[in-house]
């Protein structure tokens, strides 16, 4: 009596799964047809996975319906300015601006770095609105309990993440990437040999990305069961995700592909998106595509994706990559 009422129970709990994860699935279908062809502006469909548009994102996201995407995972430009187009055109034509060239004197070739330390308080004040704008479209668009990823760096994560939390974003914690990167640690610029032994800053070896979550709707078996969202995809069925990931830094067979100033590498990149998505039902968004990184590590985990990026170049140069990158 009492092991033919268990396995009953059983039965049923195993239908009720797959009723939901059917009705997910097929919202998932339905949202993926609408969120890769939303709006006008030209876009490129990288895979039957991703899409990547042509668009500002604040732009694409006030206009994208309520509840339409289930997470974010994005590397934005950490100080706004660094990619305004003062700036950028200094930065592709080897001026700098607020992007300076690392001193070489060790014998080693840098890549260009923005200085964030010497935002203004206008610039700070305008980075804060940025990201409060951001938050606010990302908190509308997602469904309730999608996570957002977004990476920042330690002289400006305080003020980026804060506005997330404004924009009614709950904080979950932070994903550090233990990375060990030329930023920092230079002696005083023109007098490398007279001060030899003084660093005018710590040399950076990590980097935070924040980790948010949209206020669930009920409890988080709730969440799961209508969204498919709520929380973060175990690594396995003894490992959880963790908070604290090591990655060294791009590798130059990744750069080659993709030479933009701020790429990720795809084997950190993989991580956070599989994560993203518990079930591995739903649509990831990157606001910032760039290099089409985040597409790239979306679909080589079989994840959906859409990304929107602003810069024509940049737009084109990940269009390019994808199939590459995705495959490393």
């Amino acid at each position: 009596m009492h092991i033919k009422k268990a396995a009953g129970a059983r039965t049923s709990a195993a239908e009720g799964s797959q009723s939901w994860r059917a009705a997910l699935l097929e919202r998932q279908d339905l949202l993926w047809e609408q969120v890769r062809h939303h709006g006008e502006q030209r876009r490129e469909h990288l895979s039957e996975r991703a899409t990547c548009v042509l668009a500002d994102a604040l732009q694409w996201l006030a206009e994208l319906p309520e509840n339409s995407i289930h997470a974010v995972v994005t590397d934005p430009p950490y100080g706004v300015v660094e990619y305004e187009e003062k700036n950028h055109l200094k930065l592709r034509s080897g001026r700098g601006g607020v992007w300076r060239i690392p001193p070489s004197f060790d014998g080693a070739k840098r890549n260009p770095l923005p200085r964030f330390t010497v935002l203004s308080q206008e610039e700070i004040s305008a980075l804060h609105n940025f990201f409060g704008a951001l938050a606010y479209g990302l908190n509308r668009a997602l469904v309730p309990g999608g996570h957002v990823f977004l990476a920042s760096n330690p002289l400006l994560s305080t003020m980026t993440f804060h506005a997330f939390q404004r924009a009614g974003f709950e904080k979950r914690g932070e994903v550090i990437r233990l990375v060990q990167t030329l930023r920092g640690g230079d002696r005083p610029k023109g007098a490398e040999q007279e001060f030899s032994d003084v660093s005018m800053m710590a040399r950076s070896c990590w980097e935070p990305w924040g980790l948010f979550r949209k206020p669930l709707e009920g409890t988080a078996a709730q969440n799961l069961r209508r969204w498919g969202t709520g929380g973060l995809r175990r690594i396995s069925d003894a490992e959880p995700f963790k908070d604290v990931i090591v990655c060294s830094p791009t590798r130059g067979s990744e750069r080659e592909i993709a030479p933009h100033p701020s790429l990720k590498p795809q084997r950190f990149l993989r991580q956070l998106v599989r994560a993203s998505l518990p079930l591995g039902i739903g649509i990831v968004y990157d606001p910032f595509a760039g290099s089409s990184s985040t597409l790239a590590a979306a679909d080589h985990v079989g994840c959906l994706a859409v990304g929107t990026e602003r810069d024509a170049k940049y737009f084109g140069m990940g269009c390019g990559a994808f199939g590459r990158l995705r495959t490393l």
